[in-house]
């Protein structure tokens, strides 16, 4: 008892979090961003001094129920043997004479008789409260253990929550099975300086499909402008009509059936370019169904994808992480089953625990040409205020207009302060840039060169314009030209080195 109540004075002196009398108002909200990290020390501490307490308790709390049932029988015997070894006399004294000698002598005689029964109901009754007395300490223990289960249970779950995806952002770089990558980058720069001065590289050999992500049948310009740049230069582009908000294995089987109507109408292999989840469900379709599609697919690049998970799904979906205290779980779910009509599944998919168990069964091939495409999202005050154009609302005819056509307003959204917000999330709380929503190292696919490069894009530049685009820099058109004609290249070198292989 020494030793746990030197245990409990010990814990109650030593402080979990620094105060800090001197803190204002105003530095409340930096000084908690910036501690997060500390969190998790905070939690490691609470979960070995949970396990050290609950040591110090079991010790006492499973001793009398882990004793032997010998030592109940060895009690018993020496309730009977003190009981027995009472005196005759005593037991006489206690029954007084009340008709003289010949009645005590009487008397004497009766109880030295009855003796051993009273000697013998008293062990019994002795022996029954011992075990009813074991009975409630065996109840006790239990009603402990349950309490230390529990505590030890709300121990994990804030660990859980103060951890949140920090032990899986990055697993595809530790998982020794998966292959290595290679840098494109300086290539990359190389092609995307070429196109903006004129010239272009990308065959009309093909047929270019652009999977758009998740929410894209709710944005009438995703992909439009990339769309309409590939048909001014005379090159055969779709975007893939599909329902954004399904799960990632419905998706790809529509995807595997998309390539193979392509394919047959035009007699021209498939080059792919997923944006964000349209890469994850474009992989799986080529993961899935390869042996269907192997001869009509000519490489794949993924932009902006999750393809090893996003802390942003996981953070929303997983119990003990963020949604179980801010309902954003609930929140999600009414809006894509309720409003959108769509399947939770299209964002548990997402999140890391699902990618891990896809991956284990699908991998892609390795024969397959693969490029891979992330970028960091800026957080200056400057990107708060950038508004991205998402639609086009129609005006009814009026009559100052003469070109009879009807009056087309951008449909704008802060679509740059959300994704700065949630880059400035991820980067205090995990120490990780990301675009917004996705981080670059998930964003690399084992196997695949990949892109990296320095310029400031969220998560949404990719597929919607800006109204402040610097005319100076490469618009979202001509980045996607470049990393298809990248693929190209990176496929016609892998057709060479296995055809070197076969000799």
């Amino acid at each position: 008892m020494r030793e746990a109540e030197r245990c409990r004075n010990d814990e109650s002196s030593t402080p979990l979090v620094a105060q800090n009398d001197g803190l204002g108002f105003d530095g409340i909200i930096p000084q908690l961003f910036t501690s997060l990290p500390a969190l998790n020390e905070a939690a490691s501490y609470l979960a070995q001094t949970t396990t050290y307490l609950t040591g110090c308790f079991s010790d006492y709390s499973v001793e009398p129920a882990a004793r032997d049932s010998t030592d109940s029988v060895v009690h018993a015997q020496e309730l009977v043997t003190f009981s027995s070894g009472r005196p005759e006399e005593s037991v006489i004294s206690d029954h007084p004479s009340a008709t003289g000698s010949s009645s005590t002598s009487f008397e004497s005689s009766s109880s030295a008789t009855t003796a051993p029964a009273n000697h013998v109901g008293v062990a019994r009754a002795s022996a029954g409260d011992l075990s009813e007395n074991t009975d409630a300490i065996v109840q006790s223990n239990q009603t402990g253990q349950n309490g230390i289960s529990i505590f030890q249970g709300l121990i994990e779950r804030a660990r859980r929550t103060v951890r949140g995806s920090a032990d899986d952002i990055g697993w595809l770089k530790c998982d020794p099975e998966m292959p290595s990558v290679e840098d494109g980058t300086e290539r990359f720069t190389e092609i995307l300086d070429n196109i903006r001065h004129g010239l272009h590289k990308l065959p009309s050999s093909m047929v270019y499909l652009l999977v758009p992500g998740l929410f894209s049948n709710h944005g009438p310009l995703y992909f439009v402008s990339t769309k309409t740049s590939f048909s001014k230069m005379g090159l055969t582009c779709h975007i893939a009509k599909i329902h954004s908000e399904a799960s990632v294995e419905k998706n790809a089987r529509e995807i595997k059936d998309y390539i193979e109507e392509i394919y047959w109408g035009s007699k021209k292999r498939v080059l792919l370019l997923g944006h964000s989840k349209g890469g994850v469900d474009a992989a799986a379709a080529l993961s899935i169904y390869w042996s269907d599609l192997k001869d009509k697919v000519a490489g794949l690049a993924l932009a902006q994808s999750p393809y090893g998970g996003s802390p942003i799904a996981s953070d929303i979906l997983r119990q003990g992480q963020l949604g179980d205290y801010v309902n954003l779980r609930k929140l999600m779910e009414i809006l894509i089953c309720k409003v959108i009509k769509g399947d939770m599944q299209a964002l548990e998919d997402l999140t890391y625990e699902r990618r891990k168990e896809f991956l284990k069964k699908h991998h892609l091939p390795r024969e397959l040409p693969v490029v891979s495409f992330h970028t960091e999202a800026g957080i200056s005050p400057a990107v708060l205020a950038t508004l991205s154009h998402v639609a086009h609302a129609e005006l009814p005819l009026m009559a100052p207009l003469s070109a009879g056509q009807p009056a087309r307003l951008p449909v704008v959204m802060p679509l740059g302060a959300a994704m700065a917000a949630c880059a400035q999330l991820l980067q205090v709380r995990y120490g990780e840039k990301s675009d917004g929503l996705v981080t670059r190292c998930d964003a690399e696919v084992p196997g695949s060169v990949v892109v990296r490069p320095k310029r400031k894009l969220d998560h949404a530049w990719m597929v919607y314009s800006s109204l402040k685009d610097d005319p100076s820099e490469a618009d979202a058109a001509q980045v996607c030209e470049a990393l298809l004609t990248l693929l190209v290249e990176v496929g016609q070198r892998k057709r060479h080195e296995l055809s070197m292989k076969d000799e």
